[in-house]
């Protein structure tokens, strides 16, 4: 387990929450790893940091020369600037668990592409619910979104066997085509069924907030336009087949959503989703 990862950080208006998010990969139990934040704002993150008394030479910080960018750019500015064999995303207002680098770097000795379960959390840290938790297995990339159904960038890849790079234009699901463009290099991924990625839902997000509902659906027919294409060209030859089934469970769902959180408030997306995939699932 030598691999050195580059752990990604796009930081956009991250005052309030990068301090956690840094110190998670402070805490990983496993050390060989460099976490590069891009200033998307402006901010002097190094100076925030040291504030917190967060000062490590492992930590390396650069600037997008952008005030919001967009995530996607910000991520590419440092998927250009790393060297290292494996890389792994975190966004600013999300936390690894201590384990997560340790269990992606063992997995990634066979594997190019390693997900993980996610802990899905409030802005408090307060837990909502799990995605993705199961054994861990060996997923082709059809059956990726069909276990992942929430977010994408709690993967973990080994650039030496699969790399890509983020379409800045796209305004929604940018991990999704991320990770379609990791799979045309690589069939299966490998999925820890730990819960080792909190994946914080915001208020007003990329993926949370007003106008989003309509932003997805736009997103995912765009997706399954080009799937049906063959834009992606996933080494998986039955991959398409299975991204696009669960985008048309996922765009019903979209459209039930709205009247769905009528009648209960708290409901999530992703509590809206998982009946519907596991009421195709076993037909």
């Amino acid at each position: 387990m030598s691999g050195r990862f580059s752990v990604i950080m796009p930081a956009y208006a991250a005052e309030k929450t990068i301090v956690p998010a840094t110190r998670s990969v402070l805490a990983q139990t496993y050390e060989n790893w460099e976490l590069v934040i891009v200033s998307d704002d402006g901010q002097d993150y190094e100076k925030l940091l040291a504030g917190a008394g967060i000062a490590d030479r492992r930590i390396r910080h650069l600037s997008s020369g952008q005030v919001r960018g967009g995530a996607s750019r910000a991520r590419n500015i440092a998927l250009d600037a790393i060297s290292t064999d494996y890389a792994a995303i975190l966004d600013a207002d999300d936390r690894f668990k201590p384990g997560k680098l340790a269990l992606c770097a063992q997995a990634l000795e066979s594997h190019a592409i390693v997900s993980t379960a996610l802990d899905v959390m409030n802005e408090s840290f307060v837990h909502l619910r799990f995605v993705g938790v199961r054994t861990d297995t060996v997923l082709t990339a059809g059956q990726h979104k069909w276990v992942n159904f929430s977010m994408d960038s709690m993967v973990a890849w080994d650039r030496r066997r699969a790399d890509a790079r983020y379409e800045p234009g796209l305004p929604n699901l940018t991990d999704l085509d991320f990770l379609m463009k990791l799979y045309r290099t690589s069939a299966t991924s490998f999925h820890l069924g730990t819960a080792l990625h909190d994946y914080v839902k915001m208020r007003v997000s990329m993926s949370n907030g007003p106008g989003v509902t309509e932003r997805m659906i736009g997103v995912k027919t765009l997706l399954l336009d080009r799937l049906a294409q063959g834009y992606y060209s996933m080494a998986d030859t039955r991959a398409a087949e299975g991204i696009s089934a669960f985008l048309r469970i996922s765009l019903e769902a979209e459209r039930r959503y709205e009247s769905a959180l009528r009648e209960q408030p708290d409901l999530l997306f992703e509590d809206n989703l998982e009946p519907m995939l596991n009421a195709q699932a076993q037909q």
